[in-house]
């Protein structure tokens, strides 16, 4: 692989490395963890019935497939452009160039659609209008970046507790309510269940960004891999629980009409002051997600930059903080310009459609890079391979497009369009220095 730090528009100032097991661990939990279960729960309940918690831990099954595969590339290639990375060492550049499009493209309007969710909970609390709110808290989020990223994970993980204890209290509430409902009723069938997967695949939206971390975190051949894991398994087992407790509660037909379906299941638990406990809680886990969002573009960003595959400004890195403040100010400026996307399900089942296609890449150059590289280190190294093809990348290459094909024709084509405009960027070329 060549070195390219030595062309690297910021030769003498380094992103600062900072982070450990436990760090990295935490603040994928807590992106994973996000406004997805708090958001999405809902919209799944009105596709799957009570078998809602079924759809999570389809979903699950299918982003493992995918999560082994970033596993085994981020200990290959630990930088902060991540997919960018990956698919450039396999594919090459220009198709390396869609893939980091697409993510920057599914974080900034994951950053935009979950503040929103955070200024509706914000605006029915203190009355403050919504489109203020979400520019507020976006301000206030890209200041934390700016600040330093061991900032930035000790208010990651901060919240982070305050929003698995938001999930733990809904599990504690729905205890003595288990066995009360058909958990495999599903009203719609096994169709509805496969599209109610597909959506909250977006509530696994974040194992992925943990990656972009490699050059901020020690040892990141290592800790990378171990930290996506078992952040991973923490949200499953924690979405399947929680989803169990809810319809116990409320049952699938409440879930689906509801705008704030753990509050409400808090509030015929416990009364009202529960469900304004509840709706604080989604205040932090709503910020904690577009925060993390907002930190995985910037970082992408920034690594592609590097590269001169963006424009170099954009890898700028601030003398005193150590953070991409030109990065962090681009995803700031295009997340407000996204805040008037769309309903939170669209917009989520749009980045759905990003990650899908990248995801399919990505386990694309898994199995590639196994034959063109086939003695290159990978300290984490995926098991089951028949010869040197490994099975696992091949079954999540085609368990993911099954849930790309359940996203209605409209998404498709709106995703289709993000994928044919990166393309068209990639074509015009790279932003290369000058020669000496």
């Amino acid at each position: 692989m060549p070195n390219e730090d030595r062309d690297a528009p910021t030769p003498g100032t380094k992103l600062r490395r900072e982070l450990g097991l436990p760090a990295v661990t935490l603040s994928g939990v807590g992106i994973i963890l996000g406004a997805g279960i708090y958001a999405l729960l809902g919209e799944a309940a009105g596709m799957a019935g009570n078998a809602v918690w079924l759809t999570f831990a389809v979903a699950a099954a299918i982003a493992a497939f995918s999560a082994l595969g970033y596993a085994e590339l981020s200990s290959m290639f630990p930088r902060a452009s991540a997919e960018f990375e990956y698919v450039r060492n396999a594919f090459g550049r220009r198709l390396a160039f869609v893939v980091g499009w697409l993510i920057i493209f599914s974080g900034i309007l994951g950053a935009a659609t979950v503040s929103l969710g955070f200024a509706g909970y914000f605006s029915d609390l203190v009355g403050f209008p919504r489109i203020p709110s979400a520019v507020l808290i976006l301000l206030v989020l890209a200041g934390i970046l700016f600040y330093g990223i061991k900032e930035t994970a000790r208010a990651a993980i901060a919240m982070t507790l305050i929003e698995v204890g938001g999930i733990v209290m809904v599990i504690v509430i729905g205890l003595p309510h288990l066995g009360r409902v058909d958990y495999f009723d599903m009203p719609l069938g096994v169709p509805g269940l496969l599209q109610a997967s597909a959506l909250v695949f977006f509530a696994y939206m974040g194992f992925e960004e943990m990656v972009k971390l490699s050059e901020e975190t020690r040892n990141p051949e290592r800790t990378i891999p171990i930290a996506l894991i078992i952040a991973l398994a923490i949200s499953v087992l924690l979405y399947i629980v929680v989803s169990l407790a809810a319809v116990s509660v409320v049952g699938w037909e409440q879930l689906a009409s509801s705008r704030a379906p753990f509050a409400d299941v808090a509030s015929v638990a416990l009364g009202p002051a529960a469900f304004t406990l509840i709706s604080v809680i989604a205040l932090f886990a709503t910020a904690n997600t577009a925060l993390l969002m907002m930190m995985a573009s910037s970082r992408i960003i920034y690594g592609m930059a590097s590269s001169f595959s963006l424009p170099p400004i954009l890898a700028r890195v601030h003398p005193r903080t150590r953070t991409p403040w030109t990065a962090i100010v681009a995803v700031l400026l295009a997340s407000i310009a996204f805040l008037f996307a769309g309903e939170i399900d669209f917009v989520a089942n749009v980045t759905n459609f990003t990650l899908f296609v990248t995801f399919v890449v990505i386990n694309a150059a898994v199995i590639l890079l196994r034959y063109r590289a086939p003695d290159a280190a990978r300290p984490f190294r995926i098991p089951g391979s028949i010869g040197r093809f490994p099975v696992i990348p091949a079954v999540g290459i085609a368990s993911t497009l099954l849930l790309l094909a359940q996203l209605e024709p409209l998404v498709l084509l709106i995703g289709g369009a993000v994928v044919v405009i990166g393309a068209a960027i990639a074509l015009v070329g790279t932003w290369q220095p000058a020669a000496a």
